[in-house]
C-alpha cells in the first residue's frame, strides 16, 4: 500500500486560517501533538472529529493543514460552543449534533482523510455540578452526554438488585458491585436517590478508600455513565463506521481512557489489520503491510509524556491507538451494519 503525500508540519495562519477565538485557548486535548503525528493532516484534506467536545482536536487539525474538518458530538452545549469556534475558521469547521456510532451516515461528503475519536466523558462535562458526572460536585444524579434516555437516577432507583450489581461489575471492574447494589437498594426504600453527593456517600459505605488514592465511588460513577450513554456500544459503532468511511491511505486515530475502551480498540485494530493470529511482536517498525482493512501504526499503544502527566493528571490513563486505512474492503460484518 503506498500513502498518500501529507503535510508533515503543522502550517502558521497565514496559510488562510484565522486564528483560534480565545474561548478554545483553555482547552488542550490530550496527547494531541500524538493524535496529529498520527492523523497526519494533508491540505485539501477532510477529517472528521467524532468526539468535538471543546473543539481541541478539530482546532489543532485546522492549524495543521489548509483543510476541513467536520465535528459530531451528541451533547447540544458542545455543538453550541463550536459554533463560536466555527465562526473563525471561514466554512473550514462544520459541525453535526450526532453520535459518532452513526458518523458514516451523518457524514455524506467523501472521501474523509482521518478520523479521531476522544473517548469517555469531556472536562467540561465532568466540571459541570448540574450534569451529575462527578461525585465531587452536588447536582442531579443525570450523566447523559446528550439529552435523551434514562438518567443515572432512573438506573439506581429502577434496576432490580441483580441487574444492577451486574452493570457496576461489567463496566466498573467493582468487586464489590453486589453489596454496592444491596446498599443502593436499602436506601432507595426510604426515599429516591437523585444527587450525585448521595450516591457515592452509599457507595463509599460498603468500599473501603483505596491505598493508591482512589475514590470508593470512582468504579461505581464510572459504570452507570458507561451504561446511561451506551459507550462501548457506540465505540463498537463508531470503529466500524470509521472503516467504511476512510478513504485509503486515511488514518484513524483513537484515545482511551479506561481499560475496557482501549482493550475494545486494540482488538478490532489487531482483527482489522490481521495481526491476531500473529501477534503484535512480528510487526517490522513502521507501517505493517497487511492484508487486512488497517495497516497499525504503532506496535502498542501510546501514553502521554512525562510533562503532560505531571501537568495534567487525567492525561495519565490515556492510550492512544492509530492505524492507516488501507485498499481492502471494509470487513463484511461492518459493510452489514450500514
Amino acid at each position: 500500500m503506498t500513502a498518500r503525500r501529507r503535510s508533515p508540519a503543522p502550517r502558521s495562519s497565514d496559510q488562510g486560517t484565522q486564528p483560534a477565538p480565545a474561548v478554545a485557548e483553555s482547552h488542550k486535548p490530550v496527547m494531541l501533538a500524538e493524535v496529529l503525528a498520527a492523523l497526519a493532516p494533508r491540505d485539501g484534506g477532510l477529517y472528521v472529529d467524532g468526539t468535538f467536545g471543546r473543539g481541541g482536536y478539530a482546532i489543532g487539525i485546522l492549524e495543521a493543514a489548509d483543510c476541513r474538518v467536520i465535528g459530531i458530538d451528541r451533547d447540544p452545549e458542545a455543538i453550541a460552543h463550536g459554533r463560536r469556534l466555527a465562526e473563525g475558521y471561514r466554512g473550514r469547521l462544520a459541525l453535526i449534533e450526532g453520535r459518532f456510532g452513526e458518523m458514516d451516515r451523518l457524514v455524506t461528503a467523501r472521501p474523509v482523510d482521518g478520523v479521531t475519536l476522544d473517548l469517555g466523558v469531556s472536562s467540561p462535562q465532568l466540571d459541570v455540578a448540574e450534569r451529575g458526572f462527578s461525585f465531587r460536585f452536588d447536582g442531579p444524579l443525570d450523566m447523559r452526554m446528550g439529552r435523551d434516555g434514562p438518567t443515572a437516577a432512573e438506573v439506581v432507583n429502577e434496576l432490580p438488585e441483580a441487574e444492577l450489581a451486574d452493570v457496576i461489575y461489567r463496566y466498573g471492574e467493582e468487586r464489590r458491585s453486589r453489596q454496592i447494589a444491596r446498599a443502593i437498594v436499602a436506601a432507595r426504600a426510604a426515599k429516591p436517590i437523585e444527587r450525585t453527593l448521595e450516591l457515592a456517600e452509599i457507595v463509599r459505605s460498603v468500599v473501603k478508600p483505596a491505598k493508591d488514592g482512589l475514590d470508593p465511588a470512582t468504579r461505581t460513577f464510572q459504570a452507570l455513565r458507561l451504561y446511561v450513554n451506551d459507550e462501548l456500544g457506540e465505540l463498537e459503532r463508531g470503529l466500524a463506521a470509521a472503516e467504511r468511511m476512510l478513504a485509503p491511505g486515511g488514518r484513524l486515530a483513537v484515545v482511551a481512557f479506561h481499560s475496557l475502551e482501549d482493550r475494545l480498540v486494540k482488538t478490532f485494530l489487531r482483527q482489522r489489520s490481521g495481526t491476531a493470529a500473529r501477534g503484535s511482536r512480528h510487526l517490522p517498525p513502521g507501517i505493517e503491510e497487511t492484508g487486512g482493512s488497517f495497516a497499525l501504526l504503532h506496535r502498542q499503544a501510546l501514553q502521554p509524556g512525562k510533562a503532560e502527566a505531571r501537568a495534567n493528571p487525567r492525561a495519565r490513563s490515556a492510550r492512544l491507538r492509530a492505524a492507516e486505512r488501507t485498499a481492502m474492503p471494509a470487513h463484511a460484518a461492518a459493510a452489514g451494519e450500514a
